[in-house]
């Protein structure tokens, strides 16, 4: 077995922490999965059994590794990890997207691809230099959603632009921007959801483009959390999302 450590960017592989996210790798795409780390001291646990079971259902090597287990997984406490192949994705130009122009915190980014694949978003482009979407805590805050979508990282917003065609765009900001209760769009057409970093918000040069969306709140808070408000904003265009717009 190869000696797997921590987490490295520039590696052709990376980790699934835990029961649960590695399940939702198994489903949605085993093609990729290269072996299965155990800890012994999980062999007890209902769902260290089932992870087992299916990797051997589908011929996975599964491996005794609590050294390997403890390098890789670090504070994250793991009884399991499974190893990874990086794949590439594409966006599905007819469906609706999700873009996360520069997100800086792995624990946002992962709950808003589970709440994107919840209220029916499958496609998601990060423009960098927001967080590598191949990072296992992403994955693991995410619990294993990010494995169900089409999930590419981009080097700006115009490239995504020449990959999205053409569709609506609601930025979420806080200039030339409209209450989320009063945007209007087109039925049927495909649209796209832009949201900033948590600290700068969107580029200037985004501040007059598309659709500005804002998010009202009281005033006993400067802002919504970017996770909070991202839910928010799928949720209130979910409908669209469902519809395959």
């Amino acid at each position: 077995m190869p000696k797997y450590g921590p987490y490295d960017k520039n590696d052709d592989h990376t980790y699934a922490l835990g029961v649960f996210p590695s399940m939702e790798l198994l489903k949605s795409r085993p093609e990729s999965v290269r072996c299965l780390l155990v800890d012994p001291a999980g062999y007890r646990n209902a769902g260290v059994a089932k992870l087992i079971e299916a990797c051997r259902a589908r011929r996975i090597p599964v491996e005794e590794a609590p050294r390997a287990v403890e390098r890789i997984s670090g504070k994250e406490n793991a009884w399991c990890v499974t190893v990874l192949g990086k794949y590439a994705c594409r966006l599905d130009p007819l469906r609706s997207h999700v873009v996360l122009h520069n997100p800086s915190d792995v624990g946002n980014v992962g709950t808003i691809l589970r709440s994107a694949l919840g209220f029916g978003f499958r496609d998601v482009a990060i423009i960098r230099p927001g967080v590598d979407p191949f990072d296992p805590r992403v994955l693991r805050a995410s619990m294993g959603a990010a494995f169900h979508l089409n999930l590419v990282r981009l080097e700006s917003f115009d490239e995504y632009r020449s990959l999205a065609g053409e569709r609506e765009y609601y930025l979420f900001r806080l200039r030339n921007a409209k209450p989320l209760a009063d945007q209007g769009r087109t039925a049927g057409a495909p649209f796209t959801l832009v949201f900033g970093n948590e600290a700068a918000g969107l580029p200037k040069d985004l501040e007059d483009f598309g659709n500005g969306v804002i998010i009202p709140h009281s005033d006993k808070i400067d802002s919504l959390n970017l996770a909070v408000a991202a839910g928010i904003g799928l949720y209130a265009f979910s409908a669209g999302a469902r519809q395959g717009a």
